[in-house]
């Protein structure tokens, strides 16, 4: 018995049709429609999310914690033992520059649209010269140790601060002439 394309349907039960409320006493969700009486939430267009009843909700009754600074710089921290574990593994070259373009394409630098900052971690026993926005004092120590030098270059100033900064030598310009 072969199987044609027009015999093909659904097992009997597999697609129910939604319930259609509203419709009348007949249909069994007629009158209020499923929705009880009277009040706000049987109205049309009602979404009251985290609405207790007039008791203090839950998302206000928590303690609230920390602080987002908006100005805040936005670094890749780099510990100097993973540097160490790239440059052995011949992922990173010593003999050149380590930067930030150099770290990222190593994928060491995972974000840090403010640079990379250097952080002390691990051990560096290979000599190399890093360029980076920031270090901390013992990367510094540890990176000299092993013979090498880091250049400690500043971030780029965001367009809001040039913006001020340029304003503010204008100002400057205009009461001393």
């Amino acid at each position: 018995m072969a199987i044609n394309l027009n015999d093909i349907r659904d097992n009997e039960g597999a697609r129910k049709s939604r319930m259609r409320v509203g419709r009348g006493i007949g249909s069994g969700k007629g009158k209020t429609a499923a929705r009880g009486q009277k009040g706000q939430k049987a109205r049309e267009g009602v979404a009251i999310k985290g609405f207790e009843g007039g008791q203090m909700p839950l998302h206000m009754r928590i303690p609230k914690r920390g602080f987002n600074n908006p100005f805040g710089k936005d670094y890749a921290e780099v510990n100097l033992g993973m540097v160490q574990k790239f440059i052995d593994a011949k992922k990173l070259d010593a003999k050149k520059d380590i930067d930030h373009a150099a770290l990222k394409a190593a994928g060491l630098a995972r974000g840090g649209k403010d640079g990379v900052r250097l952080l002390g971690k691990g051990e560096l026993t290979t000599k190399a010269t890093f360029v980076v926005a920031g270090a901390s004092k013992g990367a510094i120590e540890a990176v000299e140790k092993a013979g090498g030098k880091v250049d400690v270059i500043p971030a780029a100033q965001p367009e809001h601060e040039k913006k001020a900064a340029r304003t503010k030598t204008n100002k400057e310009a205009g009461s001393k002439a």
